[in-house]
C-alpha cells in the first residue's frame, strides 16, 4: 500500500504517509510549558506507528496563543519540555514537527490584549483586537524566527508555520479581516507580505536540510474572502521558502461548512498540481482506504488523520494487521499483532 510506503522530504524520511495533524490539547498551564500529558499524548501515537507527528499550535508570543492553556515557545525555558517529547517520539521511529502560531484576534486569555491587522472582531463575543503597528509587525516576524531557532534546539525534524484557521497570518491574508491601507493591506501581494517576511526570516535560521511546512486555509466560505485561486496565487508567491503545504479551509469567520469525509481533498489536489509542491490532505479522513486513494491518485503526498488518532492511538498498527502488511511492530506489542 502507498499509505505505508516511505516518503522523503529533504533530510527527513517518514516510515509511512500517515500524519497526526496539530490538535490543541489545552493542557498547559499559564507558563506554556509542555508537561507529562503532552509527553504521553505524543509518545502514544509514536508507539502506534504514525509516520509524522505535528505538535499542536504553539505560541510564538504569550498572546500568540489562543488560550492561556496552549503550549508556548516564546522563551528558552520552553525548550527542555519540548525536547523531552521530541526525543521520546524519535525513539519509537516517528518523525516530529511543531506548528508555530500567533493567534491574533483569536486570543482569549487573560494576560494580554488581542492584536490583529485591523481592529475587527472574530465574532460578537470575541475581544476587540488592537490594530498592529508596522513596528509591531516586524517584531512578530522576529518572534517567529526566534521560535524556529528554539524548535531546532529542541530537535524537531521540521516546522509548520500556521497560516490557516483564522489566526494572525490568515487574518493578514484575507480581505475580510485585513482592511489596512499600508503595504500590508490592499492587493493580494501586499496581504501576503507578512507571511512572506516570516518565511524569509525563518528560512535564514532554520537548517537547510530540514523541511518547512505551511498550513493554509484555502477557502474562507464567504463572498469576498479567500478563494482557491487566491490561495494558489499566495502559495506561488511564497513557495521558494517552503517545502510542503498542509491544506485546510475555513476558520476565519463563523461559517456554515458542509463537512464530509475528505471534503478538503480537492483543495489539496489543485494546490499540488498548480503550485507544483507536495501537500498534506486533511479533513474528516477516518478510513485508510480513503487515504490510499488520495495518495495513489496523486491528490496529496501525505494524509493527516486527526480525530481518529485521538480515538484510536494504534490506528496504524491495527490497519497494518488487518491487511497482513509487513511492518515493524513495537516489540512489547508484537504478541497482539
Amino acid at each position: 500500500m502507498k499509505a505505508f510506503s516511505n516518503y522523503t522530504l529533504k533530510s527527513t524520511t517518514l516510515k509511512n504517509r500517515i500524519v497526526m495533524p496539530p490538535m490543541c490539547m489545552y493542557s498547559a498551564d499559564a507558563t506554556g510549558k509542555a508537561n507529562d500529558f503532552h509527553y504521553n499524548h505524543y509518545l502514544t501515537r509514536a508507539i502506534g506507528g504514525v509516520g509524522l507527528i505535528i505538535v499542536e499550535s504553539t505560541g510564538v508570543t504569550e498572546n500568540g496563543r489562543t488560550t492561556d492553556n496552549d503550549l508556548g515557545i516564546w522563551d528558552d525555558s520552553h525548550i527542555d519540555g519540548l525536547k523531552r517529547i521530541v526525543d521520546g517520539v524519535k525513539k519509537y521511529g516517528s518523525s516530529i514537527a511543531i506548528q508555530l502560531n500567533h493567534g491574533g484576534r483569536k486570543y482569549t486569555g487573560n494576560y494580554s490584549e488581542a492584536v490583529a491587522p485591523s481592529a475587527l472582531k472574530f465574532d460578537d463575543s470575541s475581544l476587540l483586537p488592537r490594530e498592529l503597528t508596522k513596528d509591531e509587525i516586524k517584531k512578530i516576524v522576529l518572534d517567529f524566527t526566534e521560535a524556529a531557532k528554539r524548535a531546532d534546539k529542541a530537535g524537531f525534524d521540521s516546522i509548520e508555520i500556521h497560516g490557516a484557521h483564522g489566526y494572525l497570518i490568515h487574518q493578514f491574508l484575507s480581505p475580510l479581516s485585513n482592511l489596512r491601507t499600508d503595504e500590508y493591506g490592499g492587493n493580494i501581494k501586499n496581504r501576503t507580505r507578512f507571511l512572506k517576511e516570516i518565511l524569509q526570516s525563518v528560512k535564514e535560521v532554520w537548517p537547510k536540510d530540514k523541511p518547512i511546512l505551511l498550513r493554509v486555509s484555502s477557502y474562507d466560505y464567504k463572498e469576498g474572502g479567500i478563494t482557491l485561486d487566491d490561495m494558489i496565487e499566495i502559495i506561488n508567491e511564497v513557495k521558494d521558502y517552503i517545502d510542503m503545504v498542509h491544506v485546510s479551509t475555513g476558520g476565519l469567520i463563523p461559517a456554515k461548512i458542509d463537512v464530509y469525509p475528505g471534503y478538503q481533498i480537492n483543495y489539496s489536489n489543485e494546490i499540488r498540481s498548480k503550485c507544483n509542491i507536495p501537500t498534506i490532505a486533511v479533513g474528516l479522513i477516518t478510513d485508510l482506504n480513503i487515504a490510499e486513494e488520495i495518495i495513489s491518485n496523486g491528490r496529496a503526498d501525505l494524509v493527516a488523520i486527526g480525530r481518529e488518532l485521538l480515538r484510536s492511538p494504534y490506528f496504524v498498527l491495527k490497519e497494518a494487521k488487518d491487511r497482513n502488511l509487513d511492518i515493524e511492530y513495537p516489540t512489547q506489542y508484537k504478541g497482539a499483532f
